[in-house]
């Protein structure tokens, strides 16, 4: 039995503007990088972006989720004293400064790992939360697995070199995401662009953040071995991207390729919100229920990265399943909200009840029998 086709209404400007041909994305001096749509998901350019490689400084993305989690959970507080230990205080590496047996806040420590980068910090926190560096790299593979974060091993929550410690592009893409959409209140830290603790004042290594309004974060990374990294977050009028680019060979480098990147992205593609989450898109009879209507929508709000100014050419509509019979549980799969971009496929989101319908009584059921036969 075909499905009901039910056409949905996309707004847009009667100004019709002229398209913009997309070119092919811009050559990258990097081993690895991808960009990223923050809202959509969409992958605009990306290359070896599932390839294992050393993070360096770029783990303690990683180490900052685990931490902000912790909070989260109530576990400890960025009220907390930590008092440095020796192994903390003799890290190599970038640091905050940090003192033996010196009691540092959590939120202070945070910041100098966030800002300054602070290898010292970094083992403090993990000390704190797990007793040592060891257990604390148990809890950030945990998590990266919870998150899918598949192809990333940690052993160490600083990002120096170690065995049996990597990730990928498209694995970092996942927790920046992630720190921004779950931990605004901190991520606000990562375009601060200094930080004085100690009577040591430290700038944020991003570069970005004095060249680009646009950019509020992440996270730079260097080791001999990784090379020059950069990971960067950047939002105009209301789209924003992430770029990962790993394996430069200057920090002049990781900042001009990681721009190059965020300037194609924002220049060639725009992202529509195109339905709410929950929002009732259709309704729908049902047979032999309490309830003859049922609301219809997606569960997430569905967001759309495609090229600039062909929001005209897209066209969407439901496939509905016929003959939805109560009982109906909420978020029961009863079709699909199809998107074409110039009569090619480019979505499908399934299509979800909003709400519960329970069985009618005995009568109700006799008479939709009826009813449905005569249809």
């Amino acid at each position: 039995m075909k499905p009901m086709i039910i056409f949905l209404s996309l707004f847009y400007s009667s100004l019709i503007l002229a398209s913009v041909p997309v070119p092919a994305p811009p050559g990258i001096a990097a081993t690895s990088y991808i960009l990223e749509d923050f809202n959509s998901g969409k992958i605009l350019v990306a290359r070896k972006a599932d390839e294992k490689i050393e993070p360096a400084s770029i783990t303690k993305l990683m180490t900052a989720y685990v931490v902000f989690m912790e909070i989260k959970a109530g576990n400890i507080q960025l009220s907390d004293k930590v008092q440095v230990s020796k192994k903390a205080w003799k890290t190599k590496g970038s640091k905050m400064f940090i003192e033996v047996d010196k009691f540092v806040s959590v939120e202070n420590l945070l910041k100098g790992m966030i800002i300054q980068s602070g290898n010292d910090a970094s083992v403090a926190l993990a000390e704190h939360i797990a007793g040592n560096e060891a257990a604390f790299s148990q809890l950030m593979n945990r998590h990266a697995k919870k998150i899918g974060m598949n192809s990333s091993h940690f052993s160490n929550s600083t990002g120096l070199p170690s065995d049996n410690h990597y990730t990928t592009a498209r694995d970092i893409a996942k927790v920046s995401k992630l720190l921004i959409k779950d931990f605004p209140e901190y991520y606000a830290w990562y375009s601060t662009r200094k930080f004085t603790f100690n009577k040591i004042t430290q700038f944020n290594r991003n570069k970005l953040l004095w060249k680009d309004d646009s950019v509020d974060g992440l996270k730079t990374g260097y080791t001999s071995s990784a090379g020059y990294c950069l990971v960067t977050s950047a939002k105009r009028d209301g789209m924003r991207l992430i770029s990962v680019v790993m394996g430069t060979k200057s920090k002049k480098a990781r900042t001009k390729e990681s721009q190059t990147l965020i300037n194609y992205g924002f220049r060639y593609f725009q992202t529509h919100k195109l339905y709410d989450a929950n929002q009732t898109l259709h309704q729908i009879r049902v047979w032999k229920g309490k309830q003859q209507q049922l609301n219809l929508g997606i569960q997430q709000t569905l967001f759309l990265t495609i090229p600039k100014k062909q929001y005209k050419n897209l066209k969407a509509w439901m496939e509905i399943d016929k003959n939805i019979i109560a009982p109906v549980a909420i978020n029961t799969k009863v079709g699909s909200v199809v998107i074409e971009l110039s009569n090619e496929k480019i979505a499908e989101i399934p299509l979800l009840s909003l709400q519960e319908i329970s069985k009618g009584d005995l009568w109700d059921q006799l008479l939709d029998e009826i009813k449905m036969k005569l249809q």
